[in-house]
């Protein structure tokens, strides 16, 4: 009895040790830093100096393994491009984004100039989707969208809290499909629904006219990859006319390059002249972009150019910088104030992040983003107007170049 006592008492000990043994491992486990117990992940330890606490994003990683039922359907890699998007997102800059490897492909596409969909550019302005400018003759053109219409619902997806990635996602898609914008506009009572039938979309670029009162017309559709070599041979065709009175018409054009700007830009400056700045905030100034100087005009020319709340980005830059040059007369309505600098960094071989690094500033300092351009001459189309096909801006601008 006494050796089974003692045996029994041995026993007991063996396994309270065992248990506080099991116990304390199960204890250390869960008190270990969440990131410890995601193995298996490379680049995990932070590139940044920062006392930032990132164990509750490690916290959920690893409750969302153990609690979510289908967690083993999305990719690891799927959930740090979620947590990237998430924090380009904290920055509230509609035009930052982060593009996975589908969206890149598709940004590619769009830069090229080829993709499908309904061919408008949208942004956000007093924090609603609204319409930059139908892109001449796609689908959105045909349908009757105009600049400045606010897009509240893309199908039946609201957009109010949407990015304008998230929105254009949602617009673009097969040729042949068909997307409902619903859609409110200033002058009409109630929203409407446009359905439009998406197509293949090649982005135009220059049109050219010449008027039998002796006015040279360029219609500039978009700052594109070739933009500027076609505005080199519509220059030459003008300077080659023998005509002085030159109507730039930039309403409806939504941007793209800034090379392109400033090249062109530099037809009617002499070299160094500022096209435009920018601005880094805290009283820091970036790059100064500057006229080449091709000047080949003289101060004799007559140059108007027409704008709108469809002129965007290299629009308000190349408009402002021939207004406060005094180079050219600005015609129409105020343009849409789209100026902020988007660089392009590759965060992967088939990932990219368009980040907003700038402020555009006219050569005179007015920040494009803030007040966007006040015409000159600032004339107002009513729906009379549209309605009539009246364009009493093209005739303003025409009666100052018959001056």
């Amino acid at each position: 009895m006494e050796n089974f006592s003692k045996t029994r008492y041995f026993t007991v000990i063996v396994f309270f040790v065992v248990l506080s043994f099991v116990s304390g491992i199960y204890i250390g486990n869960n008190n270990r830093p969440p990131i410890e117990k995601v193995s298996n992940i490379s680049g995990k330890e932070p590139q940044v100096e920062t006392q930032t606490d990132f164990s509750p994003f490690w916290k959920v990683w690893n409750i969302m393994n153990e609690k979510y039922p289908d967690a083993a359907k999305t990719t690891d890699q799927a959930r740090v491009y979620g947590a990237i998007a998430g924090l380009v997102s904290s920055l509230n800059d509609p035009y930052s984004v982060f593009f996975t490897p589908e969206e890149t492909k598709s940004f590619e596409e769009e830069i090229a100039g080829n993709f499908d969909g309904i061919g408008m550019e949208v942004g956000i302005k007093d924090k609603v989707l609204t319409v930059i400018a139908p892109l001449k003759d796609t689908p959105a053109y045909r349908a009757d969208i105009r600049s400045g219409d606010k897009i509240l619902k893309i199908d039946k997806v609201v957009t109010t809290d949407l990015s304008v990635e998230e929105a254009i996602k949602l617009i673009r898609g097969p040729k042949g499909t068909s997307v409902t914008l619903t859609i409110f506009r200033e002058g009409i009572e109630k929203p409407k629904e446009i359905k439009i039938i998406r197509d293949t979309i090649s982005i135009p670029t220059l049109d050219t006219e010449v008027r039998k009162d002796g006015i040279f017309v360029v219609k500039l559709y978009s700052f594109s990859a070739n933009s500027a070599n076609l505005f080199r041979n519509a220059m030459k065709q003008f300077a080659e006319s023998g005509y002085d009175k030159l109507l730039l018409d930039l309403r409806g054009n939504p941007g793209g390059y800034l090379d392109a700007a400033v090249d062109m830009a530099s037809w009617f400056l002499p070299g160094g002249k500022v096209v435009v700045t920018e601005d880094y905030g805290n009283n820091k100034t970036g790059e100064i972009f500057r006229s080449k100087g091709y000047d080949i005009f003289n101060d004799k020319l007559k140059f108007v150019i027409l704008i709108d709340g469809g002129s965007a980005s290299a629009s308000e830059i190349l408009a402002g910088a021939m207004q406060d040059n005094g180079r050219a007369k600005l015609v129409g309505s105020q343009s849409f104030g789209k100026g902020s600098v988007q660089q392009v960094i590759d965060v992967t071989s088939d990932t990219v992040l368009k980040i907003t690094v700038a402020k555009w500033l006219t050569p005179n300092g007015t920040s494009i983003s803030e007040k966007g351009l006040t015409p000159d001459y600032v004339v107002e189309m009513t729906q009379e107007d549209l309605n009539k096909k009246f364009d009493v801006q093209m005739n303003k601008a025409v009666e100052l170049l018959l001056k």
